[in-house]
């Protein structure tokens, strides 16, 4: 399996890192792809677990929100959300009319299906869009990737005591501490690596701040995981689909990026810019 992830991972990284580099259309365009693809594995899951929300919809509504974040920024996102939400109540208003008793409960996991991955997801855009945003986003989501390579293979040495064994099995804590370790020091190399090439220039980044991302992306990403975790525990599956072999489907992949590009966006937002 470890050969298969290296794989994809080698196939699809040159492609992920030439459209963040571009950025604009070409970003947004990938980000959409990719979100997209997450949004309708995440509607196959929930009817798995006999819900019955509306995929088409998801992942419209997904989308919308995704390239919307590229046009309008944030402004017009509550004009679409409620416009999202009325169309999902009709939707389901005629499903209940036509036989399906749950179409309530299958609304309410069509919205959560929009909002939990073009919300947030729109942050891919967002963190690419902030000044100097290429840089922040080639520090935001490599560290997350330290992160986890971190934590599966410390965890995989030492781990001992069990971190939530009831979501995820083999998650430890001395992996998800080795994670923290790995993402703390790694990210500032990263940095470093990216100054000494003459890539990074003039963008105001130091070490303090690559520590800093090192750090929340190592510490928090995780509760997307096992987010994700939760949601096919519930409806009794492994993976959330096989489209990239040895990683599982694009919300297994991108299930903790989520959270690190949303956490991201407002720590360097907020505190950095």
């Amino acid at each position: 399996m470890l050969k298969q992830r290296v794989l994809v991972a080698a196939v699809l990284l040159p492609i992920g890192i030439t459209a963040i580099v571009a950025g604009g259309w070409i970003h947004t365009s990938l980000m959409a792809l990719i979100v997209g693809l997450a949004a309708w594995e995440y509607a196959t899951l929930s009817k798995a677990g006999g819900k019955n929300p509306s995929a088409f919809f998801v992942l419209i509504g997904a989308l919308l929100l995704v390239i919307g974040r590229n046009i309008f920024e944030f402004e017009v996102e509550p004009s679409l959300i409620a416009f999202i939400i009325l169309i999902g109540m009709g939707i389901h208003l005629i499903s209940f009319e036509k036989g399906r008793d749950q179409a309530a409960s299958d609304f309410s996991v069509s919205l959560t299906g929009v909002f939990y991955f073009g919300i947030l997801g729109g942050y891919f855009v967002s963190l690419r869009n902030l000044p100097n945003g290429l840089w922040w986003i080639l520090l935001v989501l490599p560290s997350i990737w330290l992160a986890d390579s971190g934590a599966y293979f410390i965890g995989k040495k030492f781990g001992k005591h069990k971190m939530a064994p009831r979501l995820s099995p083999k998650k430890s804590w001395e992996g998800y501490f080795g994670g923290i370790l790995v993402a703390s020091i790694g990210t500032p190399l990263l940095l470093l690596l990216y100054q000494t090439l003459g890539l990074e220039q003039d963008a105001g980044i130091t070490t303090t701040h690559a520590i800093w991302i090192g750090l929340a992306m190592s510490l928090f990403p995780t509760l997307g995981d096992l987010g994700e975790s939760m949601i096919k525990r519930e409806v009794g599956v492994k993976d959330s689909g096989t489209l990239l072999p040895g990683h599982g489907g694009m919300f297994d992949r991108i299930d903790s990026w989520l959270w690190g590009a949303t956490i991201g966006y407002y720590l360097i937002n907020w505190f950095f810019i």
